[in-house]
This record gives structure tokens, C-alpha cells and sequence, in this order.
């Protein structure tokens, strides 16, 4: 373990779990698709905002994270809930174990996807991304989470260039999820929407960047969003889709 790496997970603590972290914004957006009792899982917890908020509105959480610092945090946060189950591992289009690239200054952007890291290298505002380490971790599917613990009414999706790959491993709809889109990738998001739609009937709202407010007053059909998403200015490098299922 290196001081490198600590502080690389101390810095998300301090972002994502510190006084300064927009909980009542975060606590607001989710509300809308999760509430007491109702079963959430967060894919890519990290150090577990989101398993807070969830919390926070009383749903049981299953969170998958497979950094062994990163769980090691979450456990010390949510390690005592009964109603949160955590597990080390990845999320995939199939079970097994994957290749997971650490970028240890900033965890929170470590991904199984080497062409994430590909479209990283030299783009606008990912200067000075390094992921320096590599571990084998477990993966699970979407699927195999839903035969253990049961259907979610939301399912929060972000792992850093590979939604489309964890997305492919769900064969049944879900009534809400969300997943992260970037700008430097947004190929991956055009094959999640994509996804969905094979799924079932959709529509879609986007929250750019951390501001946990969804930006349209009528949610969008696949082929309206697909364009927002093509249109984007590269500055606006990232937010989380957010998908209803309206018709199976």
C-alpha cells in the first residue's frame, strides 16, 4: 500500500463523503426513483455517496466496488447497516474476473476500459491521468446481482468508460437507473441507450457533472437524447443519464 494511493482514497473521502459534499441535492434527485424499503444497487460505489443518500431515504443498498481501498472505506462508512450488502467486485457483460486499471491520485477515475484510458490520453481537461496499477478483480453481471438479491427499483451505474459493458450483462428491464456518460467517450453512452431500448421502452433525463439536478422539464425519447449527447461541447465532460422505463 503506498502513501500515493491513501491519499488518492483520503482525497475522495474528503470530495465525496466531506462536509462540503451536496447531500440535500443528492438526497432530492434520488427520491424521485428510490424510497423507504425499495432495493437500490450502486455499481461503482467508490467510497459510497450514493450508498449514503440511498440510505439516507431508507432503501436497502447493494454496492459493488472493486478496489480493495476503496471497499476498506466503505466498510468502515456502512460496513454495520444490515441493509447494505457490500461486495468486492466488478461489474461485467459476463461473470469471471476482469483486468481493473488503478489510476491511484484519483481512484475514482480507475477503469476496466483500456480505450477510456485511450480517449483520455490528451484530451482537453484529463491532463496529468495516470493509471499506473493493475489488479484482477471478480465480475459479476447485472443478472447474476438480480437472481441473488432480488430486483432493484434503481440501479446507479458508474465506472468510468465501461457502462456499456455492464449494461450488456442486463437481459430484463428495471424500472429506473442511471449510468455516467463522458465526453471524451461517447460512444459508450450512445451503446447504453442503445441497450436500454432493446430492454424495454425508455425515457431519459441527464444531470451534468455533480450538480444532481436533472436538466429537462419533459423527459427525452432515445433518438432526442442520443442527439443531446452527440451535440455536447467537450467542456461539458460528463453527467449521468437517467432512465424510466415507460413500456416493457
Amino acid at each position: 500500500m503506498t502513501s500515493r494511493a491513501l491519499k488518492g482514497v483520503f482525497r475522495s473521502l474528503r470530495l465525496y463523503q466531506g462536509p462540503d459534499a451536496p447531500r440535500a441535492q443528492m438526497d432530492a434527485l434520488y427520491a424521485r426513483f428510490v424510497g423507504a424499503g425499495d432495493l437500490a444497487f450502486d455499481i461503482g460505489a467508490h467510497v459510497g455517496d450514493r450508498v449514503s443518500s440511498f440510505r439516507r431515504l431508507g432503501a436497502r443498498v447493494v454496492a459493488l466496488e472493486p478496489q480493495p481501498l476503496a471497499m476498506r472505506a466503505l466498510r468502515l462508512i456502512h460496513g454495520q447497516d444490515d441493509a447494505v450488502r457490500l461486495i468486492p467486485a466488478a461489474a461485467a457483460a459476463r461473470s469471471g474476473s476482469l483486468q481493473l486499471k488503478i489510476n491511484t491520485a484519483n481512484p475514482t477515475v480507475s477503469t476496466a476500459s483500456a480505450h477510456f484510458i485511450a480517449d483520455a490520453d490528451g484530451a482537453t481537461g484529463w491532463e496529468g491521468q495516470v493509471w499506473d496499477d493493475e489488479i484482477t478483480v471478480r465480475a459479476v453481471t447485472l443478472d447474476d446481482l438480480i437472481a441473488q438479491m432480488g430486483r432493484p427499483s434503481f440501479i446507479k451505474i458508474d465506472v468510468e468508460g465501461f457502462e456499456d459493458e455492464v449494461l450488456a450483462g442486463l437481459t430484463q428491464p428495471v424500472a429506473a437507473l442511471s449510468f455516467e456518460f463522458t465526453t471524451i467517450a461517447r460512444d459508450v453512452a450512445l451503446r447504453g441507450l442503445a441497450r436500454l431500448s432493446a430492454l424495454g421502452e425508455y425515457r431519459y433525463d441527464v444531470a451534468m457533472g455533480e450538480t444532481q439536478v436533472l436538466n429537462f422539464e419533459k423527459p427525452l425519447k432515445e433518438d432526442d437524447m442520443a442527439h443531446f449527447l452527440k451535440t455536447l461541447p467537450h467542456s461539458a465532460n460528463s453527467g449521468d443519464i437517467y432512465a424510466c422505463l415507460v413500456k416493457v
